[in-house]
């Protein structure tokens, strides 16, 4: 079984992520999932969007599911819990939850999913190297 490995982060909801209802706007959720990724790289260093632009090997998003369950508004704090999600083969996993800060209300769940393509953009059969050993370093007990 593999580690367990979460970061939280936290943003305030600006006027321009929500709609004419005054909730965030769905679609701004999927820039919070990405605020989501780039804190978790922060964390556990290795497969951050500098690393990955660094290395040459891209990881774009591949899939994309989110469930919206209770609204966000202007001013409040959005906490943004990431998870890593193992998978084998050449893939990043990562699933969310979003709460609101003021009552720690869950307002959203989502997963994505990256798959690696080389410079020239081809999909990539096994995990670059950069992968493999961020694997190695945070995934084993």
């Amino acid at each position: 079984m593999t580690k367990v490995l979460e970061d939280i982060c936290r943003i305030r909801v600006k006027f321009g992520e929500t709609d004419a209802m005054r909730c965030v706007w769905h679609g701004s959720y999927v820039s919070y999932l990405e605020d989501g990724r780039e804190s978790f790289g922060r964390r556990y260093p290795g497969i951050g969007y500098v690393d990955i632009s660094r290395s040459g090997i891209y990881a774009p998003v591949y899939d994309l599911h989110v469930r919206y369950v209770a609204p966000l508004g202007i001013d409040d704090v959005a906490e943004i819990h990431t998870r890593y999600v193992y998978k084998p083969g050449a893939r990043l996993d990562f699933s969310y939850e979003i709460y609101r800060g003021r009552d720690h209300a869950l307002c959203a769940t989502a997963s994505t999913t990256q798959l690696f393509i080389d410079p020239q953009g081809q999909l990539l059969v096994d995990p670059p190297d950069y992968y493999v050993r961020w694997q190695e370093r945070f995934l084993k007990e």
